[in-house]
């Protein structure tokens, strides 16, 4: 059975580097089982009703600014798999969740840079989906939760985001972290292996700096550990497969459920 993997993807920028995290997703594409598809939760397709995109082959979206060209000649032209839409979908209504399929949306950045580090010929379908930040951490799991029996079949979920996502306190000359970033990723690593749900659920009052690495007006790029942890209910089993920091507040973190 493949796990479920919460995978940061940082900044568009990790596309076209080579360095020790990019060297690191590679390696992990290249050591995983290879999945049938990968149904995949990116921080960048936010939507107040569960979104999964039908789409025959997907366009590769832009949604950054002001870097460099070579990044914008980029494509990842996936294919989707409208027979595990149908899967998927039928899932959600055997658990009462709430869905609409979406046939047109393309894969923005944080779902192509990672899928191209993992499978750079873009061979394996995938089916992208969005995430609700308004939803509590509780309903955000049972929503990854749903789609635990995929994981049986040689699908691989994975959720794209980051633990400590700070864009307000970039330091762009520095390389390692701030304390309060390491801080707070320790909290969370040691609640995660220890699968403590109501103190993760409840991570806004009790881990340390909370409001430095998630900030209240963009949660949206923690959120999506809930739905890979969610994903792997049946097994409870979470491990840190790669930590490393950019620029004090950006965390790049693999997680492992399952």
């Amino acid at each position: 059975m493949l796990p479920s993997l919460f995978i940061a993807h940082g900044a568009p920028l990790l596309a076209i580097e080579d360095n020790e995290y990019t060297q690191f997703i590679r390696g992990l594409g290249d050591t995983l089982s290879r999945p049938k598809a990968v149904v995949l939760f990116s921080a960048h397709w936010e939507a107040p009703v569960q979104k999964v995109g039908d789409v025959l082959r997907y366009e590769t979206i832009y949604d950054f600014g002001g870097f460099p060209d070579a990044l914008y000649q980029i494509q990842y032209p996936a294919s989707g798999d409208h027979a595990l839409v149908e899967e998927i979908t039928s899932l959600f209504e055997a658990s009462n969740m709430s869905y609409e399929r979406d046939t047109k949306r393309g894969l923005d950045h944080g779902a192509w840079v990672v899928l191209r580090l993992l499978f750079p010929k873009a061979d394996v379908p995938v089916i992208s989906m969005s995430v609700n930040s308004r939803l509590s951490p509780k309903e955000q799991y049972n929503i990854g939760k749903s789609l635990r029996s995929l994981r049986e079949n040689d699908v691989l979920i994975v959720a794209s985001g980051g633990t400590v996502h700070n864009l307000r306190m970039l330091l762009w000359d520095a390389e390692g972290a701030t304390d309060s970033a390491v801080s707070f990723d320790d909290w969370l690593q040691h609640r995660l292996e220890a699968w403590d749900l109501p103190s993760l659920y409840e991570y806004r009052q009790l881990a340390p700096h909370a409001d430095y690495a998630v900030p209240v007006y963009g949660n949206e790029h923690f959120i999506p550990l809930f739905y890979a942890m969610g994903a792997a209910d049946d097994a409870r089993r979470a491990t840190l497969l790669h930590r490393s920091y950019r620029y004090g507040s950006l965390s790049h973190s693999i997680w492992q459920f399952g």
